[in-house]
């Protein structure tokens, strides 16, 4: 019976074994290898789960992207693909093998953001808040991450003040909120509240540069700009002009080391180059305007003297071309990141190296970081982010002023020669000589920046947490500048020289407690709150020394000046803040938030020194209502809508409310001192009062996201230099005093087009209206380029506004410039100067399209806006009538009324300044108050730019074959084509930024330049 037993047992045993042996040969009906890739990077994608729908079967892709299936199932079946921070994607495949594409959920409902010292899903949130992924502003040749916004945000209007690498950048966050204090947002990166003051004064009133140049853009991973009063509240007094909040890359806990290295080489050509006219059309303007001129006096023509005797054979000399270049660029990064069971890293290092298309500028970036987190224990964190770069620059110094490059070859008459007949440089009234200016022009500029930050977090419970972290920035600029015999700056003086250093270093300390938790049936409750509090400090110092006098060009050291003096300045500013934040949801569904940051600033009165920022938000997921599901329409809707104060202290001294005095030379040329700034003990926040309401929804299976909003900024108790008697001995008392408003709308659309095996097409858009209103102001304040006074700040009137006289029409009679009559007094007088128009856009916004095929990528991005005005002081000045008489003319003067009949906006030309009559008359048509403030030279700076289109192609490599995991090659244009009515060289202009009340004037500027480039990423 044993052995019956045993062999039966042995039997049943080997009968089961074939038995599942062959049952398991009969489930496997398909064999299937894949590869996730990121559709915008070409990377793969290392833990992506791969689902076959309807089943349980589960793999996760490895290091290089890859996953296959032994399965049951027969082609063709659904693949469900999911992966953190991507959008799923659901995909039928009917064999083997599969490349599949997913895209970054930036933007999505579903996408996981910072909300201001926190993360949250988006879908939870109540503020309005746009992320824009890394890869956006990556292998781009803009030197500024902040730059590569431009079109990518909507309520972010981003404008390049001009073509210099490096150089400034006009940045707005829902509008201009003051006058006098900064308009500038928050900058923040891993923590670290950045420094955005310019540290480079050799630009002069040029444009400036982009202090957020020196942050290499390969280095980020993401990029949040909070536009709410909910989102940026928590940040108090720094946050009322939004906040943009720059997460750089890291590595991740147990994956494997992974290299990149990215190179691109290219070469670019200004958009568009001055057009002056030649010898002979420029002889022929000048005796045209002596002549007239005679005429319009009354003077007989017959001997008329000064005239330029056969102006047809007059020479033309081609300035132009000589300050233009094909300029030329390179970049290159290598990065290194991965991790271990209880640490991570990213190490990187980067260069760039641009020319700028008008010699003889150019920038140079060196730059290295570190990101190193460690968990010490299972509660203990610490890490560390540090950036360390090097910025050179060479400087052309201010180009709309007579010693400048561009005004020496625009500005001089082309039949003039460029040199003398013993080979010297021929100089020409008070213009330099160009050629003289690119090759003896000694400016360079080299900063040194460290952005560093070192934080511990400790884990009490799994919900409890609290971090605490300490940065700083620390800016460090050095200026050396020298201008030898050969240029006008150094002939009058013997060589003349000067050299700068300042030190500009933020010091921050922060606590955070954090609280994350769900609880009660069904955890349908959750609770994110924070409490925390700031230290910070801003340190400046700044040290100058000049000298004129040296016994040859060869020895520029100030010391060795014949004459020298210097200067040096100090300042400290502290801030202490306490605040708190919390958001409840409950069942997915309801959301309502609530901050509160309390500010002491040192640079406010004794009285004020603390202000009190609130907030509060409310968001309803109606998608998720059985009503609205059963309406079979959305994927997602949400409402949502926001109120909070916000304040502003930036843009304003750090001793802006104390009573200053200043030591020196007074009276009798004795030493002594002398009060120099009044005492405002009341003095306090700017505050932004901000109304947020707005919708985001999905539909056709998330096909396609819309987000909605409209919002309400009111700015009150401006920061404002408010005239006084001049009795008292000031001019201005700094006090809180005005009020500005800016309302609009924001829509953004996301649309996934096509989406298939081989095939790909995505869709952005977005676009934003503003409008602009002063509400309260004491008085009307005029400014302007060269002190003409063009712009103007009126309540009722959008800051920006132009305050000229409107030219109607040239009469075709007289050829005389008609101006419009605001009184009717039958004269044209300062009463009939107006406000004509504004440098604010009416709206802007972009368009991005990526496809993908195969192994091909290719994507274009076009940005618009539209309704701006620009004040073209080229023409202003080239344009003259024959007013200036050291100057040439451009083609737009050949356009003058000649004859009766002549239709045209240009009246004739004459220097005649008599007395106007009722319409103008000759005296108003370039001569005089009148035609030096007509609304002539205002024109439409409205354009839509292909900004940049790239293709792109990446190897194809098989797992184990190859050390490269990916390498993509590809081909990028920037600037390619502009589409604009605007007749000046480059409607993206912004040449007198050094006041945020004088946008939208065009002087002598470097234009924008067409790039062309190729490029190599490598990842092994």
């Amino acid at each position: 019976m044993k052995k019956f037993s045993l062999i039966l047992t042995v039997w049943l045993s080997f009968s089961s074994i074939a038995h599942l042996y062959a049952q398991v040969n009969s489930q496997i009906n398909s064999l299937l290898d894949g590869v996730i890739i990121d559709s915008a990077t070409q990377a793969p994608l290392q833990g992506a789960v791969v689902n076959i729908k309807g089943t349980k079967h589960n793999v996760i892709t490895d290091k290089n992207g890859t996953f296959n299936f032994k399965t049951g199932q027969k082609f063709p079946y659904t693949l469900v693909i999911s992966y953190a921070g991507y959008i799923s994607r659901e995909l039928e495949v009917d064999g083997s093998p599969v490349k599949i594409f997913l895209k970054e959920s930036a933007g999505q409902l579903n996408d996981v953001i910072i909300t201001g010292y926190s993360t949250q899903q988006r879908r939870y949130v109540a503020s309005s808040i746009t992320s824009v992924s890394g890869n956006v502003v990556q292998n781009q040749t803009a030197a500024g991450f902040n730059q590569l916004l431009q079109g990518k945000a909507a309520g972010v209007q981003v404008i390049a003040n001009n073509g210099v690498p490096g150089g400034g950048i006009t940045f707005r966050i829902r509008g201009n909120n003051s006058i006098n204090a900064s308009v500038e947002p928050l900058y923040i990166v891993d923590g670290v509240f950045l420094s955005n003051t310019d540290p480079v004064s050799t630009f002069g009133n040029q444009s400036g540069s982009n202090p957020l140049a020196t942050i290499n853009a390969s280095d980020i991973e993401s990029i949040t700009v909070l536009k709410d009063a909910n989102a940026t509240a928590i940040y108090g007094s720094l946050g009322a002009n939004g906040v943009v909040i720059i997460t750089t890359k890291r590595g991740r806990d147990n994956a494997p080391a992974q290299i990149n290295f990215d190179a691109w080489h290219g070469f670019s050509t200004a958009v568009k180059k001055f057009v002056v006219t030649n010898g002979p059309e420029t002889a022929l303007l000048k005796n045209e305007a002596k002549i007239n001129t005679a005429l319009d006096n009354g003077q007989d023509t017959t001997n008329l003297s000064g005239l330029i005797a056969d102006p047809e054979s007059q020479p033309t000399y081609d300035r132009i071309s000589d300050i233009f270049r094909t300029a030329l660029s390179e970049n290159y990064n290598l990065s290194a990141q991965g991790g271990a069971a209880s640490s991570d890293y990213y190490v990187a290092l980067g260069y760039l190296n641009q020319q700028s298309v008008v010699k003889p500028s150019n920038y140079v970036r060196y730059s290295a970081r570190l990101n190193y987190d460690n968990n010490i224990t299972a509660k203990l964190k610490v890490g560390t982010s540090i950036n360390i770069s090097r910025s050179d620059r060479k400087l052309s110094g201010s180009d709309n002023n007579p010693k400048g490059v561009i005004n020496s070859a625009l500005f001089v008459p082309s039949y003039q020669p460029i040199y003398n007949d013993d080979g010297t440089y021929a100089r020409y009234g008070s213009f330099d000589n160009h050629i003289a200016l690119i090759k003896n022009l000694n400016d360079k500029s080299v900063e040194w920046r460290t952005i560093g930050n070192l934080f511990a977090e400790y884990s009490f419970t799994p919900a409890l947490k609290l971090r605490s972290s300490w940065s700083i920035d620390n800016i460090g600029e050095t200026e050396n500048n020298y201008s030898n015999t050969n240029i006008s700056a150094g002939i009058s003086t013997n060589g003349s020289a000067s050299a700068s250093n300042d030190q500009n270093t933020v010091y921050t300390n922060e606590q955070v407690l954090t609280y994350i938790k769900n609880f009660g049936e069904g955890n349908k409750n959750n609770i994110n709150a924070l409490v925390g509090n700031t230290l910070n400090t801003v340190k400046t110092q700044s040290v100058s020394a000049s000298g004129t006098g040296f016994a040859t060009n060869n020895i520029t050291s100030i010391s060795s000046a014949a004459t020298t003096s210097g200067s040096a300045s100090s300042s400290t500013a502290k801030l202490v803040s306490f605040f708190g934040k919390a958001s409840y949801a409950y069942d997915g569904k309801y959301i309502v938030d609530a901050s509160i940051r309390a500010d002491g600033s040192s640079k406010f009165g004794k009285n004020k020194q603390w202000g009190y920022f609130p907030s509060g938000g409310i968001a309803w997921r109606a998608g998720q209502e059985s009503f609205i599901k059963d309406l079979h329409i959305f994927d997602d809707l949400k409402f949502r809508g926001s109120i909070g104060l916000s304040g502003n202290q930036n843009g304003i001294g750090a001793y802006a409310a104390l009573g200053l005095w200043s030591s020196g030379t007074n009276y009798l040329e004795e030493a002594g001192t002398a009060p120099s700034q009044l005492a405002n003990p009341d003095l306090t926040w700017e505050t932004t009062r901000q109304l947020d309401v707005g919708t985001e929804f999905a539909i056709l299976k998330n096909k396609l996201t819309v987000s909605f909003d409209y919002y309400n900024k009111y700015t009150y108790n401006l920061l404002l230099d408010v005239p006084v008697p001049s009795r008292s001995g000031f001019t201005s008392y700094l006090q809180n005093y005005g009020a500005v408003r800016n309302k609009g709308f924001e829509l953004s659309v996301h649309s996934e087009n096509i989406n298939t095996k081989d095939f790909n097409w995505s869709t952005d858009f977005n676009i934003s209206w503003n409008k602009n209103r002063i509400e309260k102001l004491s008085s009307d304040i005029t400014q302007g380029a060269s002190g003409r006074n063009i712009s103007i700040l009126s309540k009722g009137y959008a800051v920006n506004s132009f305050y000229l006289y409107k030219q109607l029409y040239v009469d075709s009679q007289t050829g005389n410039a008609v101006y419009e009559d605001i009184n009717q007094d039958g004269k044209i007088t300062s009463a009939d100067r107006h406000i004509v128009g504004n440098a604010l856009p009416h709206y802007s916004g972009g368009l991005t399209n990526t496809l993908t095929y195969k192994n091909f990528d290719f994507n274009f991005f076009f940005y618009f806006q539209q309704g701006n005005k620009i004040m073209n002081m080229n023409d202003f000045f080239l344009v003259h009538g024959g007013t200036q008489a050291n100057i040439g003319f451009v083609p737009r003067q050949l356009k003058r009324w000649q004859k009766a009949g002549d239709v045209t906006d240009i009246p004739h030309l004459t220097t005649y300044s008599g007395d106007a009559d009722e319409n103008g008359g000759a005296a108003n048509n370039y001569g005089g108050n009148v035609a030096s403030l007509s609304s002539r030279y205002l024109e439409d700076g409205s354009f839509i730019r292909l900004k940049n289109i790239s293709l792109g192609y990446s190897l194809p490599f098989k797992e184990g074959r190859s050390v490269f995991t990916k390498v993509r090659i590809y081909v990028q244009a920037t600037n390619l084509v502009t589409f604009t009515n605007y007749g000046g060289l480059d409607p993206e202009v912004n040449s007198q930024s050094s006041s945020q009340s004088t946008t939208g004037y065009d002087w002598a500027t470097v234009p924008q330049a067409k790039t062309f480039q190729v490029g190599v990423n490598v990842t092994f």
